[in-house]
C-alpha cells in the first residue's frame, strides 16, 4: 500500500511513486509474525523494521529475567533504526504485541548516495533524523514516568501525558495490565492494587484500556 507508506514518518513528503522506487533501493522485504513471537531482521544490525499492521514492543530483558517495555511501535512507525545505521548489535528485544506484518528495510542505505541519485534521498535522510529524534523524546518521557518512587506517581505521570496527547480526560492506553506494569517498571499485582485504590478514591474510572481521569473539587 504505497499510499499508506507515503504517509508514514519515514516516507513523509514522498509520492506513492517515489515510495515504490525507494522500497526497491532499500530492498524492502515484508514478513509476518504471530503474537508473542520474537522479531528479528534477516541481517541483524542492518535491517530497520516498519510496522505495516499490528504492533510490537521494544523490550529490555535483564540477565535475571526481569523485563521492561521501553516503547510500543504502532502501524506506520519504525524500530531498530539506531542499530541499523551504526550496524551495531541490538541491545534490546522486539516482540510482536499482536499478530503483525513488518516491512524490513536496509535503512543504512539511506545515508549513502544512490547510484542513480534518487531525488527523494534528501527527504528520507531528513525523515530518518526526525524519526530518531522522536524516539529519543519517547524514551525521555518514559524515564520521567519511571522517576517517581511510588506506583501512583508513575501512573499519574503516564496518565498526564496521555491526556495531553489525546486531548481528553478520557483516553485509551495501548497496554494491558501486565504490559503497563512492565512499561512503568513495577509489579503487576501492586499496580492493580493501586489502580483499585485510585478508583475507590474517585480519582479515575477504568474500563479495560479506557481511563477516565476525574477532576476533583
Amino acid at each position: 500500500n504505497y499510499e499508506f507508506l507515503s504517509r508514514t514518518f519515514l516516507f513523509q513528503g514522498t509520492s506513492p511513486e517515489e515510495t515504490k522506487h525507494m522500497l526497491s533501493c532499500l530492498k524492502a522485504t515484508p514478513q509476518s509474525f504471530a503474537k508473542g513471537s520474537t522479531i528479528a531482521g534477516g541481517r541483524p544490525g542492518e535491517d530497520d523494521g516498519l510496522v505495516l499492521n499490528g504492533s510490537v514492543h521494544i523490550e529490555n530483558i535483564e540477565m535475571m529475567g526481569n523485563k521492561s517495555i521501553l516503547n510500543r511501535i504502532a502501524p506506520g512507525q519504525v524500530f531498530g533504526e539506531t542499530y541499523a545505521v551504526f550496524q551495531g548489535k541490538a541491545a534490546q528485544g522486539v516482540t510482536a504485541a499482536e499478530d503483525c506484518q513488518i516491512l524490513f528495510l536496509e535503512v543504512g542505505k539511506i545515508f549513502h548516495t544512490c547510484p542513480d541519485t534518487c531525488p527523494c534521498h534528501e527527504k528520507l535522510i531528513r525523515n530518518m533524523l526526525m524519526v530518531m529524534a522522536k524516539k529519543n523524546l519517547e524514551l525521555s518521557r518514559r524515564s520521567l514516568h519511571t522517576a517517581p518512587k511510588s506506583i501512583r506517581g508513575r501512573l499519574l505521570s503516564y496518565f498526564s501525558q496521555e491526556m495531553v496527547q489525546q486531548g481528553s480526560s478520557q483516553f485509551m492506553i495501548p497496554f494491558n495490565r501486565q504490559e503497563l506494569a512492565d512499561y512503568l517498571g513495577v509489579d503487576r499485582s501492586a499496580l492493580s492494587n493501586e489502580l483499585g485504590k485510585m478508583r475507590k478514591e474517585g480519582i479515575i474510572e477504568v474500563n479495560r484500556n479506557q481511563i477516565h481521569y476525574l477532576e476533583r473539587v
